[in-house]
């Protein structure tokens, strides 16, 4: 996460789902986001033009460039991207399931340091309701 977060991204972003760090998309995909939010993932996430504007500026600012997420993402979705199914492929569809969890967008169910960014495996937490096998399988 950028060092200064835009503070209208955190409100508008943040008060439905994990305000990802700009950089774990490429600057398309921002864009397109940005211009889609009437229909955001199923959702009305439209904003006034003037935050829209400063939210869609700063994520290009800091949108990612790096080898890692130059290759946008089916429908922009992070979770699609090549990197995130790689560094979750040992992760059972079941467990995206959980109660605990919910979707693979949640990142806060594992990542104990997504508010700021942060999605190492120094920062893991195991989700409730993981079965055994699931537990071994998560020291892998």
């Amino acid at each position: 996460m950028p060092a200064k977060v835009l503070p209208s991204y955190t409100a508008e972003c943040a008060a439905c789902h994990t305000a990802y760090p700009p950089g774990m998309l490429p600057a398309k995909s921002w864009q397109r986001i940005m211009k889609g939010l009437d229909q955001h993932y199923g959702s009305d996430a439209s904003l006034d033009a003037k935050t829209v504007a400063e939210i869609g500026q700063w994520l290009q600012t800091h949108a990612g460039t790096y080898k890692r997420v130059a290759e946008e993402p089916p429908q922009d979705r992070l979770t699609k991207s090549v990197w995130f199914e790689r560094k979750h492929r040992k992760i059972e569809p079941a467990v995206w399931q959980l109660p605990s969890v919910k979707s693979a967008a949640n990142c806060a169910a594992c990542h104990t340091g997504t508010e700021q960014g942060r999605f190492d495996d120094d920062h893991l937490q195991r989700p409730a309701g993981l079965s055994a096998r699931q537990s071994r399988a998560w020291n892998d």
